[in-house]
């Protein structure tokens, strides 16, 4: 049998350039209208009992360069559990190895979190007692933008993922505090529900995730630069998310993503905002160290550099939400690598531990909440 390769269907994103008998030349495709690239996502059929090599050419001038170093693949015969494959990137190419044990499988750049697997999510979180749903607008390509809220309680907290589509962790993490937080036996959920009221888009770019992008939308906008001024023909989403935080307020924030070259889970603040005051400032700090005593997955000392005073990109939801309403706002980063603080060489940074970490976030923030009233 000869092996083929395909990526037609949703989030698929890879090009076949050449073919020697189980060697392939591949090429991944950029965002519509937009010079990013990095996320991947194929199907290999037909090479079971034969060791494949799949090498992707254009590695090299994807978006971020140094994400491949010490980066390792992704695979799947049962597209649930995601393990890691041989990689290695050297003279510009990215090249996965393979041996084959049956003649279908998947390999992606993380786990994928398909729209099926978040229509399930949305549905089923839907129809639980004490949960609202809505949908905030449609995005260029025609989906719903899901909305979900959840809890009675003043304080005002936004938990949203997936501006950059290729950052499936996002939505995983976004699963696993739904499922916490949905939890009517669980003792931290009941306070939670009880003092905060949660709003929640699980997914803030339906049309990148959809058509295998890394960092856009339909129209090749990063929807994270948007944030000051979005409009309705460029970015949608974030209009639509923006107005209605005006509605409800902000007082907590957690904007989800995965970073590409950073081994470790990480927090980016909003230290550069004009509007700066000591009690963002360590209320956000005290959630930061609460989260590194909770979860051996978190830590403080690697992350991006603090911007000084008055340099924040408000464009950034993260600033512009702690600029705009005083917030408590923060960007969550997890690693497409694995954890270097707690390495699974079997499976690396897993939708799992994704999962896990949400779970976690929510402990911290019931810890702290009420230092919220104070």
């Amino acid at each position: 049998m000869t092996a083929h390769i395909s990526a037609a269907f949703d989030s698929g994103n890879i090009r076949v350039l050449s073919q020697d008998g189980d060697r392939f030349d591949l090429e991944i495709i950029t965002d519509q209208r937009s010079d990013f690239y990095q996320w991947f996502h194929f199907r290999l059929t037909g090479a079971a009992g034969r060791t494949v090599e799949l090498r992707i050419t254009n590695a090299a001038g994807s978006a971020y360069p140094d994400g491949w170093p010490d980066y390792r693949a992704r695979w799947s015969a049962d597209r649930e559990d995601w393990r890691l494959a041989e990689t290695s990137f050297a003279d510009g190419i990215l090249t996965i190895r393979h041996a084959c044990d049956v003649d279908s499988l998947w390999f992606a750049y993380f786990a994928p979190y398909s729209m099926e697997r978040h229509h399930d999510l949305v549905a089923s979180v839907a129809m639980l007692p004490g949960v609202g749903y809505r949908s905030l607008g449609q995005t260029l390509d025609g989906q719903d933008i899901d909305y979900l809220t959840v809890g009675e309680g003043k304080l005002q907290v936004w938990l949203y993922a997936r501006q950059h589509p290729g950052e499936s962790m996002a939505e995983w993490w976004i699963e696993g505090a739904i499922g916490r937080l949905t939890d009517p036996f669980d003792p931290v959920a009941r306070v939670l529900r009880r003092e905060a009221t949660f709003h929640i888009v699980p997914n803030m770019n339906p049309d990148g995730s959809r058509r295998g992008h890394l960092r856009t939308n339909a129209v090749g906008v990063n929807l994270n630069r948007e944030w000051h001024e979005p409009t309705a023909e460029r970015s949608p989403e974030v209009l639509a998310v923006r107005n209605r935080m005006d509605e409800t307020g902000v007082d907590f924030a957690i904007d989800v993503h995965g970073d590409e070259a950073i081994p470790y889970v990480f927090l980016a603040g909003f230290e550069g905002i004009p509007s700066l005051t000591e009690r963002q400032a360590a209320l956000f700090n005290r959630f930061r160290d609460t989260l590194a005593r909770r979860s051996p997955d978190f830590q403080s000392k690697h992350g991006y550099a603090v911007v000084g005073s008055g340099g924040a990109n408000l464009s950034m939801s993260t600033n512009q939400l702690a600029e705009r309403f005083g917030a408590v706002s923060m960007t969550l980063e997890m690693p497409f690598k694995d954890n270097d603080d707690l390495p699974d060489p079997e499976f690396g940074w897993s939708a799992e531990r994704s999962m896990r970490l949400g779970e976690d976030c929510l402990g911290a923030l019931h810890e702290m909440i009420g230092d919220f009233a104070a």
